[in-house]
């Protein structure tokens, strides 16, 4: 029979709706119901995806929602009293209900959101036209008042919201899901309907789709309120009836109310809501009563002579008249103007802008306008990667700005559009695999050993489901055929994996509109962000102009070095640095990329030395290259571009094209110059092709094929292009250049986005070579919050003969600062500090000259804000030392010199003059002299102040014993160079350790680890403890024996197996001429001798260090920590077999 579910919750009721979009429209499609609604709770997250899914498929959308209805006023926010809210379902009849519901909704979020997003009666009235409305389940208003037996307000209430919506417009809601309560008021409602003619209407208040996902959605609930399946839980829904029913079955619930089932498809028929989607509303760029192209045009025409100079050439003409007519022939020239207009108010208010980000920067127009900073024609960058005449999309400028000013430029466009015309965009978390398999662990009451194992069984890589881990992996099948409770584990995070699980803000996408956003999309709050309720997908298909703001590190990172360079050199200028400079390269080809934009890791590392990189185009081909996918094609890359001999082509028709990446297809653009270049497409026609390739969109490949080698004509037998075999390619070549295309075109990548990151990956290397310790003082400053990161860059000053020195009160920044080619502490390193102060401090500095004594010091900064606290801190992060080098002194005196400071001052403000004073200089504070503290106090002080060790650390004495028996460091264990599960030493001192009783009356213990490379969390389980706390809570250096544990939600840890505190005797050790390690002398890098070596090296895994030095390029290299080894004859017997045993020697 006809039925229409009216009262559906989808999965966008964040953790209670369990029925994903596409399966319950599928679902209802295969019942044959031509209608559903979707009504979640409060929220219309779902509506464009359910509406295009649904009219996809054949069935019909209708638009509402379960909103709250505060008792009372919608800002009332009182605790306790009457019930926060009561349900009631919205939806709309037509556009002015959907507009109307728009308000409503957003309204309960930006206005009456206590707990839930409240509405209330009085806005209710407001916004009533052109909606339907249902009295809702248990949790509505008549119900929850025929609950309390107060069947006379129910019945008023009834009336007054059939008053408010108008006859005809307003239902009584019958539900029966096998609950005593429904049953027992269910009579009452017919009665109110045939006292007051209210109608009825029958739902089932939907949560999932199939009777057997009743488990999965109360394991959802768990999820939701933290509890176990196991336990009572007050959400917790009574029985398994709250599926998608069939009409049969409906109607064997209400057959004692027909009206009521005929009643879900007389609405379902008055529901018609008509979406546009497409139509582009773009804000109106104001500059008066002049014609917006032409001022554009001049704009771009000005900026392509600035650039090219007054005669460019005419291929650059060419190309901007091209741009220009297809950017005013789709209707963007606003859309740049706007752009352009905010990152131009950024670069004059000195707010670093990046030189462009994904296709963007292949716009000749808005590289002439300004909006980008790379030469899309120097790098052959095709404008119909950004924006194809050939397929209306919008296209999409995304923007880098200096993270720390991001904000300005957004507060910029908000004043200049409008505060309601502006808004964030809302993301949702999902339930990625890991996560799903500890959520649903934890909601089954699985041990946590058990959930863990499973998850960890599951590869941390990009766009990894439970399905694809479980093909991958034969030891997690076998889990999974062998053992029931996993198998329920797995099965039930597989049926929740992806589904939303939290809403919050896109960390950098704005809408930008031409009337008040809450006009065309709901609107709802995240942490006091005002954000849009749809997706930047569905805002782009409704046509409203979005954008992402980005917050990028490096671009802060390169001002503040241009600033600090500039104080010795004002004519310096990082536009004007040569791409060419060989040192940079050099620094790069050996590998020196710590602390360079995109060329950190290991892997990288590794590719530069092998690579050699000599330009800017070869720094875009490893970006693009070292990626899952195109990985597999950096040896073939490598070997081509040291042997051009070996390069070939298909046809000499590729070369043009292919020259520059040594044969290789590498970019997305490469992939279009083939389709125009051999078969005639134009560039647009090209994209489109491109992007079905990389969809793998199998019928459009089909056909292209054909028409790639064959050509293809119109209806009148004009040539729309010819093909690759009547350009006179083989037909078999151009079969195999199309295959070749087909599977590496969803690994290609945008070479435009490839190029501008390149140059701001470059400019940071040139920074690094030619200035480093002006850039590692700004880039350890952005970094303050990463002790790892901080640790790393130590290292690598360190290593380049950079000293980072402790703070001074006299030269000494906020943050981090060059001093005479070393590196400064900054004074917000020291606790107790406030910004304000800092601020003063340096100030008063910087506008009266040094200060000369401690007591000079006390006297000019003395303030309410400048405590003993302050100053305290101060002389135990040696901040003072430059005033008084000792410690103790300055502290024995510093109540004196305060209390000095305080009457000194007192006297000035008081008007009367110290009699010293009319004789002249004042005279300085006289401290009592003290002894110096010993060197470990000290060094305890600086940790209590900064929180680290800055002169010196304890463990600098252990440094020679730590490196003879050969640990790990902390800073290796947080970069992951070790496996998940391996077993690591690692020497240092055990702080914060902290015992805590489980629930089975065993304990455990979390602490810290701390070496000279920065700190490691430790747990510690109940045996370990038992053995072991003495030497963990003794605070003296111990060397710890455990396995790495990593949490996709956290750094590495160590589970402690072994504690031992390091011998007194191991203090100063005499240090060996070489360190403790595996020497081998190789002839290369390459060919069998070492792949053979790696395999040796790889099944004796441990963690003593493999020192290689290859005899081709004379280089002593350390292998990475997988080729670590554990020493043993048998491999030293392997490894002399192999290489020669003149080539093998193992140090202790």
């Amino acid at each position: 029979m006809d039925f229409t579910h009216l009262h559906v919750h989808t999965e966008y009721s964040l953790l209670d709706g369990c029925c994903r979009i596409k399966e319950l429209i599928d679902r209802a499609a295969q019942l044959g119901q031509k209608s559903i609604a979707i009504t979640d709770h409060g929220v219309m997250y779902g509506v464009i995806e359910f509406y295009k899914y649904a009219l996809e498929h054949g069935v019909k959308p209708i638009i509402g929602c379960e909103v709250y209805v505060a008792p009372k006023s919608r800002f009332d926010k009182q605790k306790g009293g009457e019930s926060k809210y009561n349900h009631l379902v919205l939806l709309c009849e037509n556009n002015e209900g959907y507009s109307n519901l728009i308000k409503l909704v957003s309204l309960g979020f930006t206005e009456g959101f206590y707990s839930k997003p409240r509405i209330d009666k009085e806005i209710l009235q407001k916004y009533s036209k052109g909606l339907i409305a249902l009295s809702a389940c248990l949790a509505g208003e008549i119900p929850k008042l025929l609950s309390n037996g107060e069947y006379e307000k129910a019945k008023q209430a009834a009336l007054f919201y059939d008053g408010v919506f108008g006859r005809g417009n307003y239902y009584l809601e019958l539900q029966d899901h096998g609950i005593d309560e429904q049953k027992r008021i269910n009579p009452q409602l017919i009665r109110i309907s045939e006292e007051t003619g209210i109608p009825l209407v029958s739902t089932n208040d939907v949560h999932y789709i199939g009777r057997g996902d009743f488990k999965i959605h109360k394991g959802l609930l768990c999820i939701q309120t933290g509890s176990k399946i196991t336990e009572e839980n007050p959400i917790e829904f009574k029985t398994n009836e709250f599926y998608l029913k069939s009409g049969e079955e409906m109607a064997e619930l209400f057959g004692n109310a027909p009206s009521a089932l005929k009643n879900t498809c007389k609405i379902a028929e008055r529901c018609n809501v008509t979406l546009e989607f497409g139509k582009i509303k773009l804000p109106r760029f104001d500059i008066g009563d002049r014609d917006h192209f032409t001022y554009f045009k001049e704009k771009c025409i000005a900026g392509m002579k600035r650039i090219y100079g007054e005669n460019p050439d005419k291929s650059v003409t060419d190309r901007l008249s091209y741009e220009l007519s297809v950017i005013n022939r789709m209707g963007y020239v606003d859309y740049y103007l706007i752009v352009a207009d905010f990152v131009n108010y950024a670069k004059k208010n000195g707010i670093p802008v990046g030189p462009g980000r994904g296709s963007g920067a292949a716009s000749l127009a808005a590289y002439c306008i300004g909006i980008t900073g790379i030469d899309p024609l120097k790098y052959d960058l095709y404008f119909e990667r950004f924006l194809n005449p050939e397929r209306v999309s919008m296209p999409d400028f995304d923007i880098d700005f200096c993270y720390v000013n991001r904000q300005r430029v957004i507060d910029y466009v908000i004043r200049k559009y409008g505060e309601d015309r502006v808004s964030q965009i809302v993301t949702f978390g999902t339930m990625a695999a890991r996560a799903a398999i500890r959520d649903v662990g934890r909601a089954l009451d699985i041990s946590y050993a058990v959930c863990d194992r499973v998850a960890k069984l599951i590869p941390q890589a990009l766009n990894m489901t439970i399905d694809r881990a479980m093909k991958g992996s034969a030891e997690l099948r076998e889990l999974y055929g062998n053992d029931p409770q996993i198998k329920e584990l797995i099965d039930t995070a597989v049926r929740l994996e992806g589904m939303p699980r939290h809403a919050s803000t896109h960390a950098a996408g704005v809408v930008i509109s031409d009337k008040p956003i809450a006009e065309y999309v709901p609107l709802a709050v995240n942490d006091e962000a005002v954000v849009t309720q749809y997706t930047m997908t569905a805002l782009d298909e409704l046509g409203l102009l979005k954008m992402d703001f980005l917050g990028l590190r490096n671009l802060t990172v390169i001002a503040d070095t241009e600033r600090c360079i500039r104080k010795n050199d004002p004519d310096f200028d990082i536009e004007k640095i040569p791409l060419d400079d060989k040192e940079t390269y050099a620094m790069m080809g050996k590998g020196g990329t710590d602390g360079v934009f995109q060329f950190e890791s290991d892997g990288m590392k590794s590719v530069l030395r092998q690579f050699g990189p000599e330009s800017i185009e070869d720094l875009t081909a490893i970006l693009s290259l070292y990626r899952p996918g195109p990985m597999d094609s950096i040896p073939k890359y490598i070997h081509n571009r040291h042997h051009p001999e070996d390069v070939t082509y298909d046809t000499p028709l590729l070369k043009p094209i292919l020259s520059v990446t040594y044969g290789c297809i590498v970019y997305q653009e490469q992939v279009m110059q083939i389709f125009r270049t051999l078969a005639g497409y134009t560039l647009g026609r090209a994209d489109i092709v491109r992007r079905a390739m990389a969809k793998k969109k199998h019928e459009v490949m089909k056909r292209e094929r054909q028409f790639f080698l064959w050509g293809e004509k119109d209806e009148n037998g004009n040539v729309i292009c010819p093909g690759a075999v009547a350009n006179g390619v083989d037909e078999k070549i151009a079969e195999k250049i199309f295959d070749d295309m087909q599977s590496f075109s969803s690994y290609a990548f945008n070479k435009a986005h490839a190029a501008a990151y390149s140059f701001v990956a470059y400019r940071t290397a040139y920074l690094k070579r030619h200035y480093p310790a002006e850039y590692f003082a700004s880039l350890m400053t952005s970094m303050m919050d990463s002790s790892s990161k901080i640790a790393l860059y130590t290292e690598d000053c360190r290593k380049n003969g950079i000293k980072i020195l402790p703070p001074s009160v006299n030269t000494s920044g906020a943050g981090f600062t060059p001093d005479g080619g070393n590196i400064r502490f900054g004074l917000n390193a020291v606790k107790n500090l406030g910004a304000g102060v800092i601020d003063r401090l340096i100030k008063e500095r910087e506008e009266n000259g040094e200060y000369t004594s401690a007591y000079d010091f006390c006297l000019r900064n003395y303030s309410r804000e400048f405590n003993r606290k302050a100053l305290e801190g101060l002389i135990k992060s040696g901040a003072m030392d430059c005033l008084c080098a000792n410690r103790r002194k300055l502290l024995y005196n510093m109540e004196g010199m305060l209390t000095a400071a305080e009457g000194e001052k007192r006297y000035s403000s008081d008007g009367q003059l110290n009699l010293f004073d009319e004789m002249g200089d004042a005279v300085d504070y006289t401290m009592t002299e003290a002894e110096e503290m010993p060197e470990e106090l000290k060094l305890a002080f600086e940790k209590e102040a900064c929180g680290l060790y800055l002169s010196g650390n304890p463990l600098d004495k252990y440094k020679p014993y730590l490196n003879k028996i050969g640990v790990a460091s902390a800073a290796q264990i947080n970069l992951k160079k070790y496996r998940d599960g391996s077993r690591v030493k690692i020497g240092g001192l055990v702080e914060n350790l902290k015992v805590r009783q489980l629930k089975n009356n065993s304990l455990m213990a979390s602490a810290v680890l701390e070496d000279t490379s920065g700190t490691v969390t430790l747990t510690v389980f109940s045996a370990a403890l038992a053995q072991f706390k003495p030497q963990l809570s003794s605070g003296k250096p111990v060397i710890i024996t455990g396995r790495i544990s990593e949490r996709e939600d956290r750094d590495p840890e160590i589970v402690v197996e072994s504690a031992e505190e390091i011998p007194e005797s191991a203090k100063n050790i005499s240090v060996p001429k070489y360190k403790r390690g595996l020497y081998l002398k190789l002839k290369s890098l390459s060919g069998d001798e070492f792949l053979k070596v790696q395999e040796i090296l790889a099944e004796y895994h441990g963690t003593v260090p493999v020192i290689v030095y290859c005899t081709d390029t004379g280089k002593k290299l350390e292998a990475p920590e997988r080729l670590k080894i554990a020493p043993s004859k048998r491999i030293l017997d392997k490894l002399c077999a192999v290489i020669g045993e003149q080539n093998v020697k193992f140090i202790e």
